[in-house]
């Protein structure tokens, strides 16, 4: 039986140095299908306690989505409280832990926070987070570093811990039983379409969804995609 949308819910996590921006397509195009919620992943800094959070606040049961930081997040709810997600889109994210390289470059990254040298997300970073030919777009551009700027110094911080301090997941992928889509851009300078391909066979029944022109910021650089995803994830 389908729900009726007044007790449907759909959560929405961000990643690093995202927030509600990210996911402002999804949220208005989805409104007809469920009520969307955008979690806050600002104040903790183990994956355990921003999973606690998300639980505390979201409704009974729910769908589930996380990018990048925010898959990490969904990952570690499927651990924690299978039994309240009824689907779950991974976007942008993998399932392994940080290589020590990874962690030195994050710890390098708090260090220079607390010297007082955190600068958001600059021009010379964009190239990492969305596609080359979005760089000098400021419907993509300038609304990353403007969330950036929203989330902050201390935030950053609390999630860059998080992140590096996360174990390797890739053995939980065969607990989860729900549908599942992973979704990655073509061009993910970050995640790979490999690592996407690891984690949906690793998932009884997980499909992987590739968006062409793409890189990591999928909702906001290809918005209309891959809220079509969804929509026929959610169906």
């Amino acid at each position: 039986m389908v729900k009726s949308l007044a007790n449907r819910h759909l959560v929405l996590i961000p990643g690093l140095l995202c927030d509600h921006a990210l996911w402002a397509h999804q949220v208005r195009y989805l409104s007809d299908t469920a009520d969307v919620t955008v979690a806050d992943v600002t104040r903790d800094d183990t994956l355990a306690a921003m999973a606690e959070r998300v639980l505390a606040e979201a409704p009974r049961t729910f769908a589930l989505a996380g990018l990048s930081m925010g898959g990490y997040v969904a990952q570690e709810i499927m651990r924690q409280a299978p039994e309240r997600v009824e689907r779950l889109a991974l976007l942008a994210t993998n399932a392994r832990a940080d290589s020590a390289e990874k962690v030195a470059n994050r710890q390098e990254l708090i260090r220079l926070a607390d010297l007082g040298k955190f600068k958001g997300v600059t021009p010379r970073l964009l190239p990492n987070l969305i596609h080359p030919s979005r760089l000098k777009d400021p419907a993509v551009a300038d609304v990353v570093m403007e969330m950036a700027g929203r989330v902050g110094q201390e935030a950053f911080k609390r999630q860059q811990h998080a992140i590096m301090t996360r174990n390797d997941g890739r053995a939980d992928l065969a607990a989860i039983r729900v549908p599942t889509v992973v979704i990655c851009g073509r061009e993910d300078a970050l995640s790979s379409v490999e690592l996407h391909r690891e984690m949906a066979e690793g998932i009884a029944g997980g499909k992987l969804v590739v968006i062409e022109d793409c890189g990591h910021l999928s909702p906001l650089e290809r918005p209309y995609a891959v809220t079509a995803v969804m929509r026929y994830w959610l169906g």
